[in-house]
């Protein structure tokens, strides 16, 4: 694909995305996301985060497969759930489930720094090296089970996860700082919400289910964060 055609693909997509949160109104309770959210997405390439062979399709506003069972998430659910965590440019972000790294690469150009854990550990490794040579530099992955959040560098400002757990993993929620929002989908399989979690000033939690989605389970239990 030239530039040109890259454009034109970006562009549809965006229109689809555009038309899509249209549907879904009533559950936002807005009909459109975020102007920046949506200039970010349209600019991040993200042909280069699916397999060779499916780059004639990466513009589609669908799921992709990209191996070890996992997806690349449609890109309407990725604007949405990036809108959901209204990211200022102050912000230091914990993302579960770095996958190819695509949502971490919209992040990076929407706040100070990305953290970024993925429990499978050739796609931390492929995901790591793929932001590097694309040149984005505010975001570290690991490879660790991100139920248990990332200690170290905890409290964040904003957190999104892009696995499912049954409930919202008690870690998650000691590392959120107060005044700040997660975004998670939560459930059993096949009744999986789409969750915005937010910490008051005071520490109270205030959950709010957005839509009915459909994500891979987190794993729940095992290995601390590790070090690769």
């Amino acid at each position: 694909m030239d530039k040109q055609q890259i454009e034109l693909l970006q562009q549809r997509m965006i229109a689809e995305i555009v038309a899509e949160t249209v549907f879904v109104t009533p559950q936002l309770g807005k009909s459109t996301l975020n102007s920046r959210v949506i200039e970010v997405l349209a600019k991040i390439p993200r042909h280069e985060f699916v397999p060779v062979e499916l780059r004639p399709y990466a513009y589609l506003n669908r799921p992709l497969p990209v191996g070890y069972g996992k997806t690349i998430s449609q890109p309407f659910i990725v604007a949405l759930m990036t809108d959901l965590l209204e990211p200022q440019q102050g912000d230091a972000v914990l993302e579960v489930g770095a996958g190819v790294g695509y949502q971490a690469a919209i992040l990076t150009e929407l706040v100070r720094q990305v953290y970024s854990i993925e429990i499978i550990e050739e796609l931390a490794l492929d995901a790591r090296r793929r932001l590097g040579r694309l040149g984005y530099r505010n975001v570290e992955v690991r490879t660790g089970n991100g139920y248990y959040g990332w200690p170290e560098h905890a409290p964040f400002d904003k957190i999104i996860v892009t696995a499912a757990p049954d409930l919202i993993p008690p870690p998650l929620l000691a590392q959120l700082k107060h005044g700040g929002k997660m975004v998670i989908p939560t459930g059993i399989p096949d009744k999986q919400q789409l969750m915005l979690v937010e910490k008051t000033a005071n520490g109270k939690l205030v959950t709010r289910d957005i839509l009915p989605v459909r994500f891979s389970e987190l794993e729940q239990g095992g290995d601390l964060v590790g070090q690769a």
